[in-house]
C-alpha cells in the first residue's frame, strides 16, 4: 500500500501515463498532489524525443518541461506540435482531471476516485488506444452516469492510438461523433487531437492545476504553477 501521509509530507512529481493515470487522479484525489501526465523515459525522454527530426520542438519541449517541472510561475500557452481540433467552440477555465479514459473509468469503482463535486468546472482531458469507438462511447456513458461529465465546464482530446471507427449497416462513426454524441446538447468546448497520449512527445498536463482550453482559438494554457520552487 502507498504511505499517504509520506506523500503529504514530502510531497514528489510523479511523471506518466497510462497505467499511471490511476494514480495521479487517486493521489490528487487523497493528498492533492499534483502528478503530470507526460512523457516517460523509455517512451519519450529516452527515445522518441531524439527521433523527432525536429530540433527546434525538441528545444521547445525542454524549455517547456524544465518550466512546468521546476518553476514558480504559470507556464502559460501550451505549444502546439500539430493541428488541433475545434470539436465544440467555446472557452473555459477550470482544474484539470483526465488521464486515461479506459483507467479513469474503473477508477470510479473504487473508493480512490475523486468525488463528483470535484468535477464541478473542470476541465476533463482524456486520451485512449486500441478500443473500438463503442467501447469509447460505454465508457464516457458511464462517466457521465457517475456524475462526471454533467459538472465539467470543457474537454481536452488527445491524439487516439488504435482507435477504430464502428460500422453498423453502412453507418460509420469515428470519434468525433460518439464524443459529441454523448456531450449531447452541452454547450462546452472540446479540444481535439491535442499533443497527448500513447505517443510522443506529450505536452505534459498537471493534475489539478487550473487551466484554459480555448477550442475557438484552438489553446489551451496552463495558468498557474504546478510545483513550488525549494
Amino acid at each position: 500500500m502507498i504511505d499517504l501521509d509520506a506523500i503529504r509530507a514530502d510531497p514528489k512529481p510523479i511523471i506518466g501515463y497510462s497505467d499511471i493515470s490511476l494514480l495521479h487522479m487517486a493521489l490528487h484525489a487523497k493528498t492533492g498532489l499534483v502528478g503530470f501526465h507526460a512523457d516517460i523515459a523509455t517512451h519519450g525522454f529516452g527515445s522518441d524525443w531524439y527521433t523527432l527530426g525536429d530540433a527546434a520542438r525538441r528545444s521547445e519541449l525542454v524549455d517547456l518541461y524544465t518550466r512546468v517541472l521546476t518553476k514558480a510561475e504559470a507556464p502559460g500557452v501550451l505549444p502546439a506540435g500539430g493541428a488541433w481540433e475545434a470539436w465544440r467552440p467555446g472557452r473555459a477555465q477550470g482544474p484539470l482531471f483526465g488521464g486515461l479514459l479506459n483507467r479513469l473509468v474503473l477508477l470510479q469503482a473504487t473508493p480512490f476516485a475523486p468525488a463528483a463535486e470535484r468535477f464541478d468546472g473542470a476541465v476533463l482531458f482524456w486520451e485512449e488506444l486500441q478500443r473500438p469507438v463503442s467501447r469509447i462511447w460505454n465508457d464516457l456513458h458511464t462517466l457521465r452516469l457517475s456524475g462526471v461529465l454533467d459538472r465539467i465546464a470543457g474537454r481536452v482530446v488527445g491524439i487516439p492510438t488504435e482507435v477504430t471507427p464502428h460500422d453498423d449497416g453502412g453507418d460509420r462513426a469515428v470519434l468525433r461523433d460518439v464524443v459529441l454524441d454523448v456531450l449531447g446538447r452541452r454547450d462546452i468546448p472540446v479540444l481535439a487531437q491535442v499533443d497527448f497520449g500513447h505517443t510522443s512527445p506529450n505536452l505534459p498536463l498537471p493534475v489539478g492545476v487550473r487551466a484554459d482550453v480555448d477550442a475557438d482559438n484552438r489553446t489551451l494554457s496552463l495558468l498557474e504553477s504546478a510545483v513550488a520552487e525549494a
